[in-house]
């Protein structure tokens, strides 16, 4: 099967079509033609088939499309039926959705925005803002590579493999880091503009923060790291202005 990297390229533009019909499908079925491509020299009614399956209707976290972009192609060569792809590509759309808004709205991206806030308050310069671009462009990278490798390797049985693979533990265990390191920064931002003495900055920063963890934990899947967020800067709205 060729075609793989440039399948992997344009994954990156799978939202480059979106629309209200087919959501990313339109853009699946961009990144699957590199892919289909063998398939058509071997059995051309089967590829015209499989053109048209990889452009309907579709919706997940646009990181994770690869498992589903990987899984149907490689069913397709795997010569399973139609209408059993299809309904592959419609179970697919919510698990992937809810894992890589977990994984990556609600953990990473806050996650590393609270690291590079908290590097800031004990001194860091710009640069900071490059080695978080850095990093998570390569978090977002690795799992990109990861999705497409996995789906093309698992085929059908994709659901099984990404229930055995590190994905669900992570985006389980990211939302208390996240919490953890958002209440660590917001605190923190705050007695550093005030330019409250350092060891009441940790403190305080100290005591939000695990406040973070416990809640990410008592209330896991409505307490995100987000929700934390907006909710502890509103608390220290109303705080600073009834102080």
């Amino acid at each position: 099967m060729n075609g793989r990297w440039r399948a992997f390229l344009r994954l990156f533009a799978v939202q480059g079509a979106w629309n209200y019909e087919r959501m990313l499908g339109v853009g699946m079925g961009y990144a699957a033609e590199p892919l289909l491509e063998d398939l058509g020299n071997a059995d051309p009614a089967r590829h015209a088939e499989a053109v048209v399956r990889s452009a309907e209707f579709f919706n997940c976290h646009p990181y994770l499309a690869g498992l589903a972009l990987g899984a149907t192609v490689r069913a397709e060569y795997d010569l399973v039926p139609g209408q059993q792809i299809i309904r592959l590509r419609t179970a697919l759309c919510s698990p992937l959705g809810a894992l890589g808004d977990q994984l990556f709205w609600s953990g990473v991206l806050p996650a590393l925005i609270a690291a590079a806030l908290i590097a800031v308050c004990f001194g860091a310069g710009t640069w900071v803002v490059v080695a978080f671009l850095l990093l998570y462009n390569l978090v977002r990278i690795a799992t990109g590579a990861w999705s497409l490798r996995t789906g093309l390797a698992a085929g059908a049985s994709v659901g099984q493999e990404i229930s055995r693979s590190w994905l669900p533990k992570a985006a389980r265990w990211i939302g208390p880091a996240a919490g953890f390191l958002v209440g660590l920064a917001i605190p923190l931002v705050g007695a550093w503009s005030l330019q409250w003495a350092r060891d009441a900055q940790v403190a305080v920063a100290g005591a939000v923060a695990l406040l973070g963890v416990v809640l990410s934990f008592r209330f896991r899947y409505t307490m995100t790291s987000v929700r934390f967020a907006l909710g502890a800067i509103a608390l220290a709205v109303v705080w600073r202005w009834t102080a």
